[in-house]
């Protein structure tokens, strides 16, 4: 009996077969596996069509259709599709990246500070309300804009504002999200012991939030920037209800301007390359933007995650 009780006391590990290694089972090896597969079919996910993009810039029209779309045909066409991109109709394509650039910046500069100022006062400040108009900004963020898009359209349409560039820049100011994530980030970037602080000091509210306030918040408002810069630049449906005037279409308006004429002259396939190229070249600013502020958005992201 009591052979048979030491014998269940031994692991499993000690009465392995001999000359085999014992395998002991681990739930955390297991799960490291399927989060690694996870990812990598994330990753795939997001590079497939980026890759295929640039792939695609590479080919002119007739490699598109007779060419496996993720590898590179026998002709190499970039830069006949440049060229063809960039002397479409006079150069319009510099126009188009140049209203981008006007309504992307603008918009997301004055969105951030917006943002910023709204957040601080909410995280900063005890005043009547502040709890329903927080309320209310979070209740904002729910709304989709194309449910807003047509009451937008006819409120400038009535002030004479349509078919400019205010008509894209004021509506894009409003940015909910960035308040609520900036209200956040305030409550503990900005230690009230320093607020108070410069009050005793002497110093007025406008002085503490710009001079103290807007330093502290420096990481929060590059992720706000960034997220405002890449929604303005990547709409679509705002531009083309509000825009009549070819000259002060953004990219995305104008791209698909190209290819539905393409389309209703019957030469459908004459500009795919030229369509998917003008595609390529619209993203390498936001991949600038990103290189540029990722170590600013990835250490306003960690210390927001610290901090929450």
């Amino acid at each position: 009996m009591t052979s048979i009780d030491a014998r269940a006391a031994v692991p499993v590990e000690e009465v392995a077969a001999p000359g085999r290694r014992p395998r002991a089972y681990d739930p955390q090896r297991r799960r490291s596996v399927l989060l690694t597969v996870l990812l990598w079919i994330c990753v795939l996910y997001f590079v497939l069509p980026l890759w295929w993009l640039v792939v695609s810039t590479t080919k002119d029209n007739s490699g598109l259709f007779s060419t496996f779309g993720l590898w590179f045909g026998g002709n190499f066409a970039l830069i006949e599709n440049l060229q063809t991109l960039f002397t479409l109709r006079d150069g319009i394509f510099l126009r188009w990246i140049a209203n981008t650039i006007l309504y992307s910046v603008v918009s997301a500069l004055g969105a951030t500070v917006l943002s910023a100022m709204a957040g601080y006062a909410f995280a900063k400040y005890d005043f009547p309300g502040r709890k329903a108009l927080f309320s209310i900004t979070l209740g904002a963020i729910m709304i989709p804009l194309t449910a807003l898009a047509l009451p937008t359209y006819l409120l400038f349409a009535s002030a004479g504002l349509t078919d400019t560039p205010w008509a894209i820049i004021i509506p894009s100011l409003v940015n909910p999200f960035g308040v609520y994530l900036m209200r956040v980030y305030a409550t503990d970037a900005v230690p009230d012991s320093i607020i108070e602080a410069a009050r005793v000091d002497g110093a007025g509210e406008n002085r503490i939030f710009w001079g103290v306030g807007m330093r502290l918040l420096g990481p929060g408002l590059v992720t706000v920037f960034l997220f405002s810069l890449v929604g303005t630049w990547n709409n679509y449906f705002l531009p083309l209800i509000m825009l009549n005037t070819s000259d002060l279409y953004p990219l995305t308006v104008g791209l698909a301007q190209i290819q539905s004429a393409a389309t209703a002259g019957g030469g459908s396939q004459a500009l795919f390359s030229t369509v998917i190229t003008g595609s390529f070249v619209s993203i390498i600013p936001l991949i600038v933007a990103f290189l540029f502020l990722q170590r600013y958005w990835q250490s306003g992201l960690a210390t927001g995650s610290v901090k929450g």
